[in-house]
């Protein structure tokens, strides 16, 4: 929200599991400054993510004038894979491969 408000505070945002809507409230969107925001994103966002599905999140990033990318993280949710013991061996390198791609 900052970013809308302030498009040159930041080049980039590396957005972490972005909070659409809260769980099973698809119709409460978090989506009021995303028309404001100049800022290039990248969303990472878990394709079992509650505050938000991937279709949901696509077509919010629509309302977004700035360039943007979605990088599903496939089969984890809101934590992105880091709750409890279980981690996610390859998302950390495809986090870093779509930043390095996407803002450079």
């Amino acid at each position: 929200m900052l970013c809308a408000d302030e498009p040159d505070l930041v080049v980039g945002l590396l957005l972490l599991s972005y909070p659409l809507h809260p769980p099973r409230k698809p119709e409460q969107l978090r989506t009021q400054h995303f028309p404001k925001l100049q800022t290039p994103g990248l969303f990472v966002h878990g394709t079992r993510d509650p505050f938000g599905t991937i279709e949901e999140l696509q077509t919010a990033l629509r309302l977004i004038p700035a360039q943007t990318k979605l990088a599903p993280a496939e089969g984890v949710g809101h934590d992105l894979g880091f709750k409890g013991k279980a981690r996610p061996e390859g998302l950390p390198k495809m986090v870093r491969e779509q930043f390095e791609r996407f803002f450079s």
